[in-house]
Parts: structure tokens; C-alpha cells; sequence
């Protein structure tokens, strides 16, 4: 007796939690499809199939993506924010911020600097970003009601 299908989506949205999750982790397509299971060809198949984009793509608007926020609100330079999303290339990254923004990463930020909150300062954000750097706070549980 076999047991249930899975649908090769389930396995998809794993490797696609992969990287959500470790944006800013060297990954390559092996990492990703060893996540869903898959061969790296059928992987890179069935994620565009998918999700319209090659894993490569998602992964670099998802860096992105993340550079945007951290060139909005936090006081770190253009190059400490391309190494903390995972680009290894000054260049790279802002060939591939320009190409999918529409402007450099510090004309981008120039637009929004106006209209931004205050900075959080660059010391919090890598101090954050740490693992071991924060302590947990014990929340109490809260009270279970009882029908």
C-alpha cells in the first residue's frame, strides 16, 4: 500500500522556504534541490514551471528585495548592505539592484531618504543580525481556557 501523493509543489515551496530563509547565504542550485528533493535539473525545471523565475532569480530579488528595506531604514553604507544580503561583488549587486529597482542603490536611497523614518544605526543592525547576540525573554504562557 503506498502512502499519499505529494505534489512536487510541497517539495518546490521547501526549497523556496530555503531560501527566504538564507537569502544572504551562498547557495547554489544543488543546496536547493537537494532541499526539494529533486535532481538540480528537474528542480530548476519544475521552480520556473512554478513560480515563473529560475531558482538564480528568485534568490537575487529576494537579496534585493532585502537591500531595499535595509537601504530605507538602516545607517549602513551601499557595500556593508550588499555583503549582508549575500552579494559577494559591489558591482554585481548594483547591476542587478539597478536592473530590477530601476536606479543605483544610492540614488534609490537618496529618493527615500526624505520620506524614510530615522535610521536604525548600523551597530543594532549587525548586532541583531549576530547569532547569540540576543537574549531570550521568557514570556509567560497565557492562560488556557477550559469550555
Amino acid at each position: 500500500m503506498n502512502g499519499p501523493v505529494v505534489p512536487a509543489v510541497f517539495h518546490l515551496r521547501r526549497a523556496r522556504d530555503l531560501i527566504d530563509r538564507y537569502y544572504a547565504e551562498p547557495l547554489d542550485l544543488d543546496d536547493m534541490a537537494r532541499a526539494a528533493g529533486f535532481s538540480r535539473y528537474h528542480f530548476a525545471r519544475g521552480f520556473r514551471a512554478a513560480y515563473g523565475e529560475t531558482p538564480g532569480q528568485y534568490l537575487t530579488r529576494r537579496r534585493v528585495e532585502r537591500a531595499q528595506d535595509l537601504l530605507r531604514s538602516a545607517d549602513l553604507t551601499v557595500t556593508e548592505i550588499c555583503h549582508l544580503v549575500g552579494f559577494t561583488s559591489l558591482g554585481s549587486f548594483s547591476a542587478r539592484f539597478s536592473e530590477l529597482v530601476g536606479a543605483s542603490p544610492t540614488a534609490y536611497r537618496k529618493v527615500h531618504a526624505e520620506r524614510a523614518a530615522p535610521r536604525v544605526p548600523d551597530y543594532f543592525v549587525m548586532a541583531w543580525g549576530r547569532p547569540g547576540a540576543t537574549t531570550a525573554i521568557a514570556e509567560k504562557p497565557a492562560p488556557v481556557e477550559r469550555p
